[in-house]
This record gives C-alpha cells, sequence and structure tokens, in this order.
C-alpha cells in the first residue's frame, strides 16, 4: 500500500508517517495544498490522508482539483471542525471518509484499510447531455455556460436522470433514490419536481433534454436544437 499524506502539522504529519511505516506502508508527506494537488496528481496512490486547512491551497479545494482532473484515489479527509454541514460539504466534494481531530491512529489506519479494499471505482468528472453540464464535486449546473441554481431535490431528480445516460428512470426508482424507499406519499411529487425542472434547466434554453417516456418514466436526450 502507498499513501499520500497531506499535512502542514509537521509533529502530526511526522507521527502518521511513521505509523504507518511501521505497519509497512509506504508513505509520502506533502505540506501544504499546492504541493498536495501535484503529488496526488502526478502519482498513483491507493489512498491519500488529507488535512483541511492547509497553506497554498485548502483541503476543501485539492480535493475538488482533484476530482475535477479525473482522480478518483479515496481520500479521507482531516479537521478539526465538526458537524453533519461540514461532512455534508466535504462528501459532495468526493470526500470518501471524514475523520475529526484528535483521533486515534488505530481508527485512522482501520479506516484507511477499509477505503484500500473498496477502491476507487471511476466516477464521471462531468455529467452531460447536449450542453447541459452537471458537475457532481461542484454540485454546479450549467447550461451554454449559464449556471443554473437547483433545489437540492431537483439536484438529486436531475443527477440521477443523467447518471442514467438515457436509460427510461421510474417514478418508483426516483422515489427510492431522491427520496427514499420508504416514502409513502403521493408519487406524483415525481411529476411535479420533472416540471420544475424542465422550468430552469429546458424551457429558458428552447430545449427539451427531460423526456416523459409515456407509462414508463423518464429519460434524459442530448438535444442540442
Amino acid at each position: 500500500m502507498k499513501v499520500l499524506v497531506v499535512e502542514d502539522e509537521e509533529q502530526l504529519a511526522d507521527a502518521v508517517r511513521r505509523g504507518l511505516e511501521a505497519e509497512g506502508i509506504a508513505v509520502d508527506v506533502m505540506r501544504d495544498g499546492v504541493d498536495g494537488l501535484w503529488a496526488a496528481t502526478e502519482t498513483a496512490y491507493d489512498a491519500v490522508v488529507l488535512d483541511l486547512m492547509l497553506p497554498g491551497l485548502s483541503g476543501r479545494d485539492v480535493l475538488v482539483g482533484l476530482r475535477e482532473r479525473g482522480v478518483w484515489t479515496p481520500v479521507l479527509v482531516l479537521t478539526a471542525r465538526d458537524g453533519d454541514d461540514v461532512q455534508v460539504s466535504l462528501f459532495d466534494r468526493g470526500a470518501d471518509d471524514f475523520l475529526p481531530k484528535p483521533f486515534s491512529f488505530d481508527v485512522l489506519l482501520a479506516r484507511l484499510r477499509a477505503l484500500v479494499r473498496r477502491g476507487a471505482p471511476e466516477r464521471p468528472v462531468v455529467l452531460t447531455a447536449g450542453d447541459l453540464r452537471l458537475e457532481p464535486a461542484r454540485r454546479r449546473v450549467t447550461r451554454g455556460g449559464v449556471e443554473i441554481a437547483l433545489t437540492p431535490r431537483e439536484y438529486g431528480v436531475l443527477e440521477l436522470l443523467l447518471r442514467r445516460g438515457g436509460d427510461v428512470v421510474t417514478k418508483r426508482e426516483i422515489l427510492d433514490n431522491v427520496w427514499d424507499s420508504a416514502f409513502d406519499g403521493d408519487p406524483n411529487v415525481v411529476e411535479v419536481y420533472i416540471s420544475y425542472l424542465r422550468r430552469k434547466v429546458d424551457t429558458p434554453f428552447d430545449r427539451r433534454t427531460i423526456v416523459t417516456v409515456r407509462g414508463m418514466g423518464y429519460r434524459v436526450a442530448d438535444d442540442d436544437a
């Protein structure tokens, strides 16, 4: 196993390096975000341990930079900040795991091993349909270069449709993935959100990307006309 540690606290970085090397793991250490991004892009690692607060380039920016470059090495983020909002923000930007400081080295090691076992399945940097673009790492949607503001639910429906690459997605699948499998409300709520999406991503641009397949569900089409 080969791991990159991006951490500017010298004592902590050295302690993590020594501990990992004692477990037979090869370790490279970078002290700032710029060098960390360069190293993680240029060298194949099994995992990256990434501090959030770094000089030169923040851990968030390093994470986004990696995912934009198509580097899907598993990333374990270290931060002194805790809370659901921090974790959600990091996961949305492509983090694979999160460990608040201070932490136990044994827990760090166990989480790294778990990440390496799962591997790094390739994930697209950008999902597209014609000139419609969705960037998962930034949760950003644009059409012809124009940024489109979506609610979390609208974003979830659009991301699911784009990830299916033109295949038909049923109402039930949308409910299960964007709401949850226990949802027992009116399934026609999907039609409402499809209508919302069309008003934002299709109508203003004279496009017809989100298509209804009668009796089956919905799909996206590459409509640039």
